[in-house]
């Protein structure tokens, strides 16, 4: 069976897209839940770019203040967000089988949510939002990349745990 008739029941990798640069904490707090759900609780493994962002930095650019960067140096800034983009779309279109994207105000104000979305669509990804935002006050494409809509995390979490097939419950091959 190919990778893309693969029952979804059967993926592993979850990408966890969301704001980060305009976002409180850099939106750690729902990616570690999110986190700790999927891996305890389907045995999925998860590309957090939280934790993958701190390792990139601790490895490349152990000395550098990114953010700061930013108005001091905009070149060597976008030679490292440029490093960062490439490895977020690595992880999406060679390991990611799933996206999951919190969008709230931080995902709209800044840019790299909305890229990592159109890279889970073109390469045919399941991408699964999840918000609180009132529809009509997202992007149109946005809209046309996701698979499916949810109100909030435990919406999904139930949503995701149908996917799993029990031994009650025969597996959907549609």
């Amino acid at each position: 069976m190919s990778s893309r008739s693969t029952p979804l029941a059967d993926r592993r990798r979850v990408y966890l897209s969301g704001g980060m640069e305009y976002a409180d904490g850099e939106g750690r707090d729902w990616r570690l839940m999110m986190q700790e759900w999927l891996e305890r609780e389907l045995h999925w493994s998860v590309f957090n770019p939280n934790r993958e962002s701190e390792r990139f930095f601790r490895e490349r650019h152990a000395t550098v203040d990114f953010r700061s960067l930013k108005a001091v140096d905009i070149d060597h800034y976008r030679t490292i967000a440029a490093e960062l983009v490439d490895v977020d779309c690595r992880e999406i279109a060679e390991r990611t089988d799933i996206l999951i994207c919190y969008w709230d105000a931080s995902a709209m104000r800044g840019a790299g949510t909305k890229g990592e979305l159109t890279m889970a669509r073109y390469c045919a990804k399941p991408v699964f939002l999840v918000t609180a935002i009132p529809t009509i006050d997202i992007p149109g494409w946005v809209l046309g990349c996701i698979t499916r809509l949810f109100p909030d995390f435990d919406t999904l979490k139930d949503f995701l745990q149908t996917l799993i097939p029990s031994p009650s419950r025969p597996r959907d091959e549609h």
